[in-house]
Parts: structure tokens; C-alpha cells; sequence
């Protein structure tokens, strides 16, 4: 692929890339950023790319920079040791954040031992915190399928917390 083919290339499908981007991390400037760093990593890799097949390829790249842009510590702002940037009056009390810390760790099992298709889809869900929209794009199914794996995933969650909980375990 040539530059100019490349930049023809770009300027078809710049406003493509930044809506994938945007539609995952909710944030103009980071979209913007992702979108930059997406054209760059197509330029690297432009030999790559199948013909015929530019935008799903340049889609599928701006999906996986976002993906790790949320992924990212910097994006989620993850507190690193010793890093006091909350100030003490507005921590919760240390018994609250232990029971919320063993209920989440729970919920975060029972996820985990859930049975595909559902389990992928209530990480990405429930743990990442994303759209049924997200998800369907992050996993490549209709967004109708991931809704339905959504609600019988929770289902399951529910069933599983409530046999822990009378058991006495949580």
C-alpha cells in the first residue's frame, strides 16, 4: 500500500475510527488520541492489511486500542502504593470496605465459574463495566445475543449468590 493509497484510506474511514473509539470509552479527547494511535498502528502494519477488507480491519484495530485504553490503569484510575490522592476523611470506614471487598471477590468467583457463552459476557458486563453494546462488539455477536446471555448470565449470578448466601458461605 502506498502513502497516498494510505491516506486516501484515511480520510475515508477517519470518522469510522473515531466513533468505534468513541463509542467504547465515552470521551472525545481519548477517542481522538485512539483514533491518532490506530491510523498509526494501520500505517506500521499496512502491508497486512487484506484487500477488500480495509474497514473491518481498520474498525477491528480501534476496537482493540480501545479495549486496552480501558484496560489501561491510567484509564480506570487505579490508585498505585502510595499514591495519596484520597484524602483520609473521605475513605470508607475499614469494616464497610471488608465486607464490600469479600462480597465483590464473591461476585467475582461466581462470574468466574459461570459456563460460556456467559461467562465472557458478564466479565466484560458486570466486572469491566461495559455496554451490551461493547461487549457485542469486543466478542463479535449481535447485540440481541449478548443481551440475552446478559439477563441469563445475572440469572445464574443471582441463583448461585442466593444457594452461597443460605449455605452461610458469603
Amino acid at each position: 500500500m502506498t502513502n497516498q493509497e494510505f491516506s486516501a484510506l484515511v480520510a475515508n474511514y477517519e470518522r469510522l475510527v473515531y466513533t468505534v473509539c468513541y463509542r467504547l470509552v465515552q470521551n472525545e479527547t481519548s477517542a481522538e488520541d485512539l483514533t491518532q494511535e490506530t491510523f498509526l498502528a494501520a500505517y506500521t502494519h499496512r502491508d497486512s492489511c487484506p484487500a477488500g477488507f480495509e474497514k473491518q480491519w481498520l474498525a477491528r484495530i480501534a476496537a482493540n486500542k480501545a479495549k486496552d485504553h480501558l484496560q489501561s490503569a491510567y484509564s480506570r484510575h487505579t490508585l498505585l502504593p502510595g499514591d495519596e490522592s484520597i484524602p483520609p476523611g473521605l475513605s470508607p470506614p475499614a469494616e464497610e470496605q471488608a465486607v464490600s471487598n469479600s462480597e465483590t471477590a464473591a461476585i467475582t468467583e461466581i462470574i468466574q465459574n459461570l459456563r460460556e457463552p456467559y461467562r465472557q459476557v458478564c466479565i466484560l458486563h458486570f466486572l469491566q463495566e461495559r455496554s451490551p453494546e461493547e461487549t457485542a462488539l469486543c466478542l463479535g455477536r449481535p447485540v440481541k445475543t449478548v443481551r440475552t446471555q446478559i439477563s441469563r448470565g445475572k440469572l445464574q449470578i443471582q441463583e448461585q449468590w442466593n444457594r452461597r448466601s443460605s449455605n452461610g458461605s458469603v
